[in-house]
């Protein structure tokens, strides 16, 4: 340890960091190449051979010519996941699209389950049967 002074220790750990910040970088612009959908088949191979034969310029390059529109896909990539994740809560709260769903839908399945059996399409044993199915 005496012949690796601190301020070399912490040189090091700067290029570690650096070295570090850059892979992230090149990872999500790889995940961005194959993600965008506008790019052709032999734009996504250009672009990769581009930022992993020549990384540090690539990158770079990458980050000048289409840093802007990577930022705009994930903004968009963002608001669809969280309309998705919105949708899904609204239906599961309602409990439509689920057969054994619990609140409205489930009231929905047994008023239409009721109606069934008093028209006679439903004998006591099938509507007793569909009722417990329903609330399981």
């Amino acid at each position: 340890m005496d012949d690796y002074p601190l301020l070399d220790l912490f040189w090091t750990m700067l290029w570690f960091f650096l070295w570090i910040m850059w892979l992230f970088l090149l990872f999500k612009i790889v995940s961005d190449i194959f993600r965008d959908h506008e790019l052709s088949g032999w734009a996504k191979a250009g672009w990769l051979i581009f930022c992993l034969l020549i990384p540090f310029i690539g990158v770079l390059v990458y980050v000048i010519a289409r840093g802007t529109g990577m930022t705009e896909r994930d903004a968009a990539r963002a608001k669809e996941t969280e309309a998705a994740f919105q949708d899904y809560v609204r239906k599961s709260a309602s409990g439509a699209g689920s057969p054994g769903g619990s609140g409205a839908g489930a009231a929905d399945e047994l008023a239409r389950l009721a109606d069934l059996k008093a028209k006679g399409a439903l004998t006591e044993d099938e509507f007793q049967k569909a009722k417990a199915k329903i609330l399981a």
